[in-house]
């Protein structure tokens, strides 16, 4: 195992800790697959690190699933769903950024609010909600789709 592996997975098991989860060989792996690696689908981490025999502890496909509902819920990972998309998970979280998808080849972008805090928007009727937060998605043709169909900004 290379130096900048051990290191990622030592900074994981310190994140766990952190947030009072222990530290199990599944949990790390999920977040060092995830390095690098945004908006990564279950899949996309599955083909990573593998599950069933020889994965890290065993790591069923069910148990991936588990792992990632634990990190999201400690966040740790934040979970996103664009629309007709599978369910994404990233490492950026508690900084209120937003996201652009490509409706041409699903690829997803991390875009900064404009205001910097939550919620970024101000609603005309908050019905007695107390908002605390607006999840935005913007939806378009990316840079090298446009090229590729020649479609204009």
């Amino acid at each position: 195992m290379d130096t900048e592996l051990r290191d990622t997975e030592r900074l994981a098991g310190e994140l766990l800790k952190g947030k009072g989860l222990r530290s199990t060989s599944q949990r790390r792996a999920v977040l060092t697959a995830l390095v690098g690696n945004p908006h990564s689908t279950a899949s996309e981490i599955e083909g990573r690190i593998g599950v069933g025999r020889g994965a890290p502890g065993g790591l069923s496909r069910q148990g991936l699933y588990n792992v990632l509902e634990d990190l999201t819920r400690a966040e740790l990972i934040r979970c996103i769903e664009p629309a007709g998309s599978p369910a994404r998970y990233e490492l950026r979280v508690g900084d209120n950024h937003h996201h652009l998808v490509c409706r041409s080849c699903g690829r997803i972008e991390d875009v900064d609010c404009a205001v910097g805090r939550a919620p970024c928007l101000d609603l005309v009727e908050s019905k007695g909600f107390a908002v605390d937060e607006a999840e935005i998605t913007w939806w378009g043709l990316c840079g090298d789709c446009r090229r590729f169909t020649g479609a204009g900004a």
